[in-house]
This record gives structure tokens, C-alpha cells and sequence, in this order.
């Protein structure tokens, strides 16, 4: 590694560009991004694809055609903004799911069932997906700084829920009192 005149390493434009991009993907869901995005490309590519055997030539275009277009649009779209929206990446993914089913129907068995698979993957690798926690390493390199307050309306309802459950009134004669 080089170093500049005051002595400082010198980081190359790769190595800032591949932190860069690790740093990108570590903080949202990007394989399931990446899984979404890909599902869409077959399942808008085939219904328009000439396949030729020989002299004989196929082609796969359908009715439902423009509805292959839109559904692969769409997942296009929606593994964007589960790269960049990662906020609604349960809302993308569960969309997803959806468009990976109904492109069963409409569009060529789902991209011949490659579409349909990678969405199917993405969309749920998209629902699961949680925000990591901060390590220790972490927060090693913020200082002697406290560690940041939980906003209010985060995490489980009953953890700030402190109080211990009340005793059971012991009336003998409750309950006693029957309608005949």
C-alpha cells in the first residue's frame, strides 16, 4: 500500500468503490433485491422471443403477451425498491410473491418457471429480511459515546411493559351463585 507525504495510507478509487458498495449491501436486502430483479427479466423476455429449430421457427407470444410485459416490469421495479425503499421491503416482497404467482398463469409458466422461482425466492428472502444489529466492533469506533435511545413505537409492545400481573381475588362466596 502507498502512502502520501504525511504518511496516510492511499485508498484507490477500487477499494473505496468496492467499501462503498459493501457498505450499500449490507444495509438492506440485496440478494433479495437482486433475486426480484432477475425474476422480472424472463418472465418479459420470453412471450417476445423467436425460438428457431431449424427452419422451423416458434414463437412464444401469447395473448397475454402485454400482461408478461407488465409483470416483468414490475418485478423490475419492485427489486429496485427493495435496494433503495428497504422501508417497504415487506410490502415489495409480499408484492412480489403475488406477481411471481399470477405470472404462472399469464406468462409462459412463469418465464418457464425460472421467473417464477427467483421471485418467489426474492419476494420471500424480502419479507424476512431485518435490519442487523450494531456489533461491538461498531461501537468501538463511535468512542465512549452512549450507545443511541430507542425511539418510541420500535421493537416488541410488551417490552416496555414492566409491571408484574395482580393476584387473583380469593372471595370464597363469588361464583357460588347460580340461576336455576
Amino acid at each position: 500500500m502507498s502512502t502520501d507525504t504525511k504518511g496516510q495510507p492511499v485508498v484507490s478509487f477500487f477499494s473505496r468503490g468496492r467499501l462503498a458498495f459493501r457498505h450499500f449491501r449490507w444495509g438492506r436486502p440485496f440478494w433479495a433485491g437482486l433475486f426480484v430483479l432477475t425474476a422480472g427479466l424472463p418472465i418479459a423476455y420470453f412471450p417476445y422471443r423467436n425460438v428457431t429449430f431449424g427452419d422451423l421457427t416458434v414463437r412464444m407470444a401469447t395473448t397475454a403477451g402485454a400482461g408478461s410485459l407488465v409483470i416483468g416490469i414490475l418485478l423490475v421495479l419492485l427489486g429496485l425498491t427493495i435496494w433503495f425503499q428497504p422501508h417497504v421491503r415487506i410490502f415489495a416482497g409480499v408484492a412480489a410473491i403475488l406477481l411471481a404467482l399470477v405470472s404462472l398463469i399469464v406468462s409462459n409458466f412463469g418465464g418457464f418457471f425460472v421467473g417464477f422461482l427467483f421471485g418467489m425466492i426474492g419476494g420471500a428472502m424480502s419479507v424476512a429480511w431485518l435490519p442487523g444489529e450494531q456489533t461491538a466492533a461498531e461501537g468501538r469506533d463511535a468512542g465512549d459515546r452512549e450507545p443511541p435511545a430507542r425511539a418510541s413505537g420500535t421493537g416488541s409492545a410488551l417490552a416496555g411493559f414492566d409491571a408484574v400481573a395482580p393476584e387473583r381475588e380469593r372471595d370464597p362466596g363469588k361464583g357460588k351463585d347460580r340461576a336455576d
